[in-house]
């Protein structure tokens, strides 16, 4: 893991400090349906304002492709971060540089915050032009970043940026990679991970790495099917990859190679089609009828996780085991969640997730705070989970 510097570390009074976050809030009708990623900048920004840094909150929206588009613009979010922040003002400007950004900043006081209109209005900031880098340094004299979810793009707020003002990683930043570093970095062993979704050529990298880091690998959802098929085990009219079955293959080969032992569905919770209230019954896995699908893990399946998760010190799960978006086959995901949870809260188990749904089907687990961490970070954790380098961790190289 790269070294960096922390908060504590940076003198902020009086300064202004350009803090790259991640606004990308869902948005449902005009307003935020999930403030999850407002709420934990909150801890970043109160600390530098406490310590009389004046805060210029730098973020993208959305894919407007380098121009302004209106329903992209962050000037929504105003009030949703005002409201995280216990109804502080926060200042607007509607652009992320030039006069109108100069304008705001200038006017700031120490302990103020400021939001700059969206950065990837202008083309400058996903191809990290260093012109573009330059004009937003001149608004600071620090850069904190806290936007671990757009690490893994070398853009110019991520990743140029911090090569031109002194630098630290934000609380939330630092959270994210002493978790991620506990996880897999420097775990205590055995390390067990849950891998579930649709496709095994999705998480293709993700599983090759990670039978070279784990000692249990458990594979649940629809790529289990792949998985299965692969070893010869018919999964009826479910969603299967037959294209990737020699891949499925060689992976339980490198699995083998390096000692860890891959976990597949045992039992299955079929139907006839993935809709709400569906008529379901519970077959042994090679006993699914022909006009039927997997849907989730069965319960005998739950049972050997909870088994082999209890002999685990150390785990990190990306993906849910079954359709938790459609009642009844939510209840695997539920099951094994909760179980991780306990074991979490009785100190047997440092338990990691993140990644696609997996934020959610832990929020509908009732479990999204009972977790050692849960990262809503996306495609950087899943990239971190792969192996790779993430520009905008190693920019911030101490």
């Amino acid at each position: 893991m790269v070294a960096y510097k922390t908060l504590d570390q940076l003198d902020v009074a009086g300064k202004r400090v350009l803090v790259r976050v991640d606004l990308n809030v869902p948005m449902q009708d005009g307003k935020v349906s999930d403030a999850t990623r407002i709420e934990r900048l909150v801890p970043t920004i109160q600390a530098l304002t406490k310590a009389g840094g004046r805060v210029v909150l730098l973020s993208h929206f959305g894919r407007p492709k380098g121009k302004p588009t209106p329903d992209a613009s962050l000037a929504q979010l105003v009030a949703p971060l005002s409201a995280a922040l216990g109804g502080r003002h926060i200042a607007f400007a509607d652009d992320c540089i030039g006069p109108a950004a100069e304008k705001v900043v200038g006017a700031l006081l120490d302990g103020d915050v400021a939001l700059l209109e969206n950065l990837r209005f202008h083309p400058g900031e996903e191809i990290n032009d260093p012109g573009f880098a330059s004009s937003l340094a001149k608004l600071g004299d620090l850069y904190v970043n806290d936007a671990f979810s757009a690490a893994h793009r070398a853009h110019a707020s991520t990743e140029a940026l911090a090569h031109l003002l002194p630098n630290a990683a934000g609380l939330l930043m630092q959270a994210e990679l002493e978790a991620l570093t506990k996880a897999l970095e420097k775990p205590e062993r055995p390390v067990a991970a849950i891998v579930g979704g649709s496709k095994v050529s999705t998480k293709l990298d993700l599983l090759n790495s990670l039978v070279g880091k784990v000692d249990l690998l458990i594979i649940g959802g629809a790529m289990a099917n792949t998985m299965l098929l692969a070893q010869g085990v018919e999964v009826g009219k479910s969603l299967v990859e037959r294209d990737m079955l020699d891949t499925a293959k060689a992976i339980f080969a490198a699995a083998d190679k390096a000692g860890c032992t891959i976990v597949l569905p045992e039992d299955a919770v079929v139907a006839s089609k993935l809709a709400a209230g569906q008529e379901t019954r519970i077959v042994p896995m090679g006993e699914v009828p022909a006009d039927l699908m997997v849907l989730d893990a069965g319960p005998k399946t739950v049972a050997t996780i909870a088994a082999k998760l209890a002999g685990a010190k150390t785990l990190v799960w990306n993906g849910p085991v079954g359709a938790f978006e459609f009642p009844p086959f939510d209840a695997g995901t539920n099951a094994i969640a909760q179980n991780v949870a306990r074991l979490v809260a009785a100190g047997q188990l440092l338990a990691v997730a993140g990644g696609g749904d997996t934020v959610s089907a832990m929020s509908h687990a009732g479990v999204i705070d009972k977790l050692s961490y849960v990262s809503t970070a996306g495609g950087a954790f899943l990239e971190w989970l792969e192996g790779r380098e993430l520009p905008g961790v190693k920019a911030l190289a101490a």
